[in-house]
């Protein structure tokens, strides 16, 4: 369709492939190369990152080792930790719990935040839509999700349903106040010029605002993430038949500090790789715009 395709044009960037083409055949223009100077400060920054990284991790584990040597916190040292975490991995314990707190946090993420997307959509895009929900999700934002877990408890029973509800509440509240505040904060030059160019509402909203709102959205769904996670271990806490947040809490009466400090470093873990998961998916979705 024409106009979709001059509303395209108008909205996206131009290629490499153009811009390189414009300067004189052989050499290029005092313009591209210094972009390409930015490019290649860029990797070395990049890498110079990933060095402080591996420096900054060095150090804290030093840190915590010369802590742990001192004695005088009661943490048990890294090798102690590596080797509770060697034993609880061989006899299934460890695979079992993050298991069961994987499922609970992936099934209440993603639940959330394919919900809140449409729901941010319509409260940013109509104002009737915007007058009825958001006194709701501002109502429900102030409440802490494990407010409502004993209410939760007693309605939906104590089997999983209740947990995986409180950590969809957490991912959903989070992303559906950015992907509203995505909406109402795309340039209004850019609809007004999809506009001019005869696009209908429904062109505008599919080329203009949702790619617009787009890392909005993303960043979103990572805060979202944080807080499934951090929701799911205080419920697995408070009441789960297994998951690491229950192990944490039966290490505890038994004043376990190795087991507990790998639960801790498991979760970590794997709420790192997701987050990084979500960062390339951001980083794929959103090639157009600019980044520090």
């Amino acid at each position: 369709m024409a106009t979709k395709d001059t509303v395209t044009s108008v909205c996206t960037p131009p290629s490499r492939d153009t811009v390189s083409s414009s300067g004189p055949r052989g050499a290029d223009s005092p313009k591209i190369a210094k972009a390409k100077s930015e490019a290649r400060t860029r990797k070395l920054s990049r890498k110079a990152l990933l060095a402080i990284n591996v420096v900054s991790v060095a150090a804290g584990l030093a840190l915590w080792a010369a802590l742990a040597a001192t004695g005088m916190v009661g943490l048990p040292g890294p090798l102690e930790v590596l080797v509770r975490g060697g034993e609880v991995l061989a006899d299934g314990t460890l695979a079992e719990d993050t298991g069961a707190s994987l499922a609970r946090v992936l099934s209440g993420f993603l639940i959330g935040s394919l919900l809140a997307v449409p729901v941010g959509f319509l409260m940013g895009w109509y104002q009737v839509g915007r007058a009825i929900i958001e006194p709701w999700v501002q109502f429900f934002r102030t409440i802490p999700p494990l407010a409502l877990l004993p209410l939760v408890m007693v309605t939906m029973g104590i089997g999983e349903t209740p947990k995986i509800f409180v950590i969809f509440l957490a991912a959903f509240l989070s992303c559906v106040i950015s992907t509203y505040q995505g909406v109402v904060s795309v340039d209004n030059t850019l609809i007004n010029a999809a506009r001019v160019l005869g696009a209908n509402s429904y062109v505008i909203f599919m080329r203009v605002v949702v790619p617009a709102s787009s890392p909005f959205i993303l960043v979103g769904m990572r805060i979202g993430l944080g807080a499934g996670w951090a929701t799911v271990v205080a419920a697995e806490l408070l009441a789960a038949p297994n998951g690491l947040g229950m192990r944490m809490q039966q290490a505890q009466q038994f004043y376990d500090m190795p087991t507990i400090l790998v639960n801790v470093i498991v979760i970590g873990i794997l709420g790192l790789v997701m987050d990084r998961l979500l960062l390339m998916i951001e980083a794929h979705l959103t090639r157009w715009q600019e980044r520090r």
